[in-house]
């Protein structure tokens, strides 16, 4: 009687330990949402200010430019680690997608200069918007385990790192459209790898996954933007 007790309690335990495991859970990935609807808010004040501006981030020398970008980025993703767990790892988030926005302004100053720039623009945004609901729903329903994807997702995006580097002075338009779309697939498939960490417990702060899946979806917009711009901009 005192074993079936025992199990029971130990059972109880158990459930109770569960509930309040996918509570936890379910509570990083709504953080995650709502920190990256916010996140778009900067982002798109940078790419205002940076188009109003005529902002130009080392024009003149990409290489250069590439390198100064990498190390601010990079800074970045050091400090808003270092303080993911405090309201300041927030803001500093915040910080680095007003500084996407702003380099996000030459590309889309650019295909605002199409007549059907601003189409475009909202082309690219249902595109990206549409990617998303798919990978975050297959993410939350599907019992398929996908974190055997994150080292070919790696391996890809090194591979399109360095063709994107080569391509400075390649500047090869057909290299430069098969990047961009290698990049929209490779960072679609990134999303989904990463709010399905969440899911499963794998990512534990709603900052740090803020982080990874912001950075997937401002790259399959700006790839997005940069397929329609080449292949259905209009100058009439």
């Amino acid at each position: 009687m005192a074993y079936e007790q025992n199990q029971l309690g130990t059972r109880g335990f158990g459930a109770a330990g569960g509930v309040l495991e996918t509570a936890s859970r379910n509570r990083v990935l709504r953080n995650t949402y709502w920190l990256l609807a916010l996140s778009m808010v900067p982002t798109v004040l940078g790419a205002w200010i940076g188009v109003q501006t005529g902002f130009r981030f080392f024009a003149g020398s990409p290489f250069v430019g590439l390198l100064v970008f990498l190390g601010v980025a990079f800074g970045f993703f050091y400090a808003i680690e270092r303080f993911k767990n405090s309201g300041i790892g927030v803001a500093l988030l915040l910080g680095f997608t007003f500084f996407m926005g702003l380099m996000l302004s030459r590309l889309v100053g650019a295909v605002l200069g199409f007549s059907n720039g601003a189409s475009l623009i909202m082309t690219a945004f249902g595109g990206t918007a549409a990617i998303f609901a798919v990978m975050a729903t297959v993410a939350t329903v599907s019992k398929r385990d996908f974190s055997g994807m994150g080292k070919w997702l790696f391996i890809g995006f090194m591979v399109v790192f360095v063709a994107a580097i080569a391509n400075i002075w390649l500047q090869m338009p057909a290299l430069a459209l098969t990047i961009s779309t290698l990049a929209v697939l490779i960072f679609s498939a990134f999303i989904l790898y990463d709010l399905q960490r969440v899911v499963n417990g794998g990512e534990t702060n709603y900052v740090s996954a803020t982080l990874s899946v912001y950075l997937s979806i401002y790259n399959v917009f700006s790839n997005l933007l940069m397929l329609l711009g080449v292949l259905g901009g209009d100058r009439d």
